[in-house]
């Protein structure tokens, strides 16, 4: 069937919607600009939540906190609806292949698991990979059904998520309930203690680190019924439709949401949990639409740096937030350069600048990996993972088929 005359095609060969890589690249940076200040706290996790307490009372203290408002929560919501975009994605695939669904997938979502446990006990306390890996796998038997099933999770996810979060503010603001402040072991974890004790660290507060992970789930539902939702509305197609769609995600985001989201980041410690996982995903939305409009309005046919970069560093996304959280580890941790305690005075200029140099790095070498591999390296690893029972048990179709 021929396509619309309002509609151009700037998928690229392979199928990938170059705003939807570059958007997914703008998520792992900004993910990366909260997360930075997590390492770069000599009291790492510990420090950072008691932080949260903190009201600014210098220049510095007031540029940190202008930073993270402007990443806190949204890239993670940011990504999350991402992910609903890929599933989705990946079951039109597998409609068009004529393949059986969920199927195979729930193996991958089981290898994202496996990767996501691996990455929070060896890396980093906060790994978003786990509860992707677990909201992956109702919503993959979701996308199956109707669309007013659909909405009935998404309105009952996200009422669940609201009346938690609604209980916790309220807990917040009564006294009932405090951000965790750090004890005397967690004041030396990370400046002096090695890379074993924080990964024995991470097993016996696994209960307390993944609390997180029952807040994402809900909210993750949610945010990936979302991404399926605009993918099948045409939110992302270079058409007049997908272009009022995108409007309005820009004007409820941006024009609403993050407007609210600054007055609650000003409100004090107490409105904490709304701060980060209430509003900001409405921000998110804002951002998905303009980064997609962007590209389809001031993108010309020779993409320059900036664009391959962030085009790259969203295909290679797993590898990019994996690999720069290794990094920060081994740059700000005793047991690496040990950073977050010899320039904690230079805050928040010195991790301003590491969080420069590292998002440079990776865009770089996500641009040099890909022009000789078709993935990301974990995500190699991954798609091996994913394949091997297909190839095991054509193995052994073959060797019976040769007896």
């Amino acid at each position: 069937m021929e396509r619309p005359p309002h509609t151009r095609d700037r998928t690229p060969a392979g199928g990938r919607i170059e705003g939807l890589d570059i958007a997914r690249g703008v998520a792992i940076l900004g993910t990366l600009g909260t997360n930075i200040w997590i390492f770069a706290d000599p009291q790492g996790a510990f420090g950072w939540l008691a932080a949260s307490t903190r009201s600014p009372d210098s220049a510095g203290d007031v540029v940190e906190a202008a930073l993270l408002f402007l990443t806190n929560g949204k890239f993670l919501a940011l990504l999350s609806i991402m992910f609903g975009v890929g599933l989705e994605l990946q079951y039109q695939s597998a409609r068009r292949r004529r393949q059986r669904w969920p199927g195979r997938y729930l193996w991958r979502s089981a290898l994202l698991l496996v990767e996501g446990t691996l990455h929070y006990l060896l890396i980093f306390e906060f790994d978003v990979l786990m509860g992707y890996a677990l909201v992956s796998v109702h919503v993959a038997f979701l996308v199956t059904r109707s669309q007013r099933v659909r909405r009935w999770w998404m309105i009952g996810a996200g009422a669940l998520h609201v009346g938690v979060i609604g209980l916790g503010t309220l807990a917040m603001h009564t006294g009932n309930m405090r951000l965790s402040t750090p004890g005397a072991a967690a004041t030396t974890l990370y400046t002096e203690g090695s890379w074993a004790e924080q990964v024995l660290a991470r097993l016996t507060a696994f209960g307390a680190f993944r609390t997180e992970v029952l807040i994402l789930i809900p909210l993750g539902t949610v945010l990936f019924l979302a991404g399926v939702a605009l993918t099948r509305a045409g939110a992302f197609a270079d058409s007049e439709r997908g272009a009022t769609l995108r409007s309005r995600m820009i004007g409820y985001g941006l024009g609403i949401g993050l407007p609210l989201n600054l007055l609650t980041s000003v409100s004090g410690p107490e409105w904490f949990l709304v701060d980060r996982y209430v509003l900001p995903p409405v921000v998110a939305f804002g951002l998905l639409g303009a980064v997609v409009t962007l590209t389809y309005r001031w993108c010309g046919p020779e993409p320059g740096a900036l664009r391959r970069g962030l085009t790259a560093t969203g295909r290679a996304a797993m590898s990019c937030y994996v690999f720069q959280n290794l990094v920060c580890g081994a740059l700000c941790y005793g047991w690496g350069l040990g950073l977050a305690a010899s320039l904690s005075d230079a805050r928040p200029w010195w991790v301003i600048v590491a969080w420069a140099a590292i998002v440079a790095l990776f865009m770089t070498l996500s641009v040099w990996w890909l022009r000789r591999f078709s993935r990301g390296p974990l995500e190699l690893v991954l798609h091996w993972a994913y394949l091997a029972p297909r190839r095991s048990a054509d193995r052994r179709g073959a060797g019976s088929g040769e007896r």
